[in-house]
């Protein structure tokens, strides 16, 4: 494979080029209980703190990196390669192209089976470390079964106070596009 340039295009709507690939592949790469319902991206979209972004390479949609800015770092919400470009490494240059310059956040499952110790590799191999931190992920959609995840960040550990000020942005912010009752947002039926 050649090294062709990354583009990462944001979605403005659902309506946008490439989003139904993207669609596609968020809903075969996550867990019901990790991800929107397609109608929070109408809102979404307006928020500028969200950005879903549609990773090309060559003209080609190839992967989908969805992430959150605070002022204190951005948190990976969604990272998912298409399955037909799996094992080229695109999900490695995909994050280190983000995370140039930035103090980076994202979950992942505890590591306690041979998937999940191969995805806390993959990270580690591209500088994050995992978190000592107990974090329970709020599921987003109904019926609601929070799990354990692993926090990591790059460059370096968490500190406390950085955790505190992650899960508020979850709890906060973030679910506000869930099926979480939210007493400032219309609900999402």
């Amino acid at each position: 494979m050649t090294s062709s340039e990354l583009r990462f295009i944001p979605f403005a709507s659902r309506r946008d080029k490439g989003w139904n690939e993207a669609w596609k592949l968020y809903e075969s790469s996550f867990p019901a209980c990790e991800r929107w319902d397609e109608a929070a991206y109408d809102r979404a979209f307006a928020d500028p703190a969200f950005t879903a972004d549609g990773v090309w390479l060559d003209g080609e949609f190839v992967g989908l990196l969805f992430h959150w800015t605070h002022d204190a770092f951005d948190y990976v919400e969604h990272l998912a390669v298409s399955p037909l470009r799996r094992g080229q490494s695109l999900g490695s240059r995909i994050l280190d192209a983000f995370c140039q310059g930035r103090r980076v956040i994202l979950e992942i499952d505890p590591p306690e089976d041979e998937i999940s110790i191969r995805r806390l590799h993959f990270y580690q191999r591209l500088g994050f470390a995992a978190n000592p931190h107990d974090y329970i992920h709020p599921s987003f959609r109904r019926p609601f079964h929070p799990h354990r995840l692993v926090l990591m960040s790059r460059p370096g550990t968490l500190s406390d106070g950085e955790a505190r000020r992650f899960a508020d942005f979850i709890r906060e912010h973030v679910l506000c596009y869930s099926e979480h009752e939210h007493p400032d947002l219309p609900r999402i039926e």
